[in-house]
């Protein structure tokens, strides 16, 4: 089955690096999944009402009490830098953007 399913450029948006090995199992899995998209397409539903999921689902509703917040230093303190102290540094995510 020849594929579109481009594995390098979409581990490039994803930055992973893949071996060889992992992007031909990744190329698989992928075509495997989609594939089984296109069997899924020829089930005929004529007659079967549309759902928004296939599970009833409800709202889990609490009351909203005040708590003591953390303080901002253990908030910050895994963050991979801080600005002015009340901004959290985030490294850049596309070339583009200036630092």
């Amino acid at each position: 089955m020849e594929s579109d399913i481009n594995i390098k450029y979409i581990a490039e948006l994803a930055r992973l690096e893949l071996s060889g090995e992992q992007t031909g199992k990744l190329q698989q899995e992928l075509e495997r999944i989609v594939g089984y998209i296109d069997e899924l397409k020829e089930v005929n539903v004529d007659g079967v009402e549309p759902t928004a999921h296939a599970a009833a689902l409800t709202n889990a509703w609490r009351e909203d009490v005040v708590k003591e917040s953390f303080p901002r230093n253990t908030m910050f303190a895994n963050a991979p830098g801080v600005i002015n102290d009340t901004l959290i540094k985030l490294p850049r995510v596309l070339p583009q953007e200036e630092a």
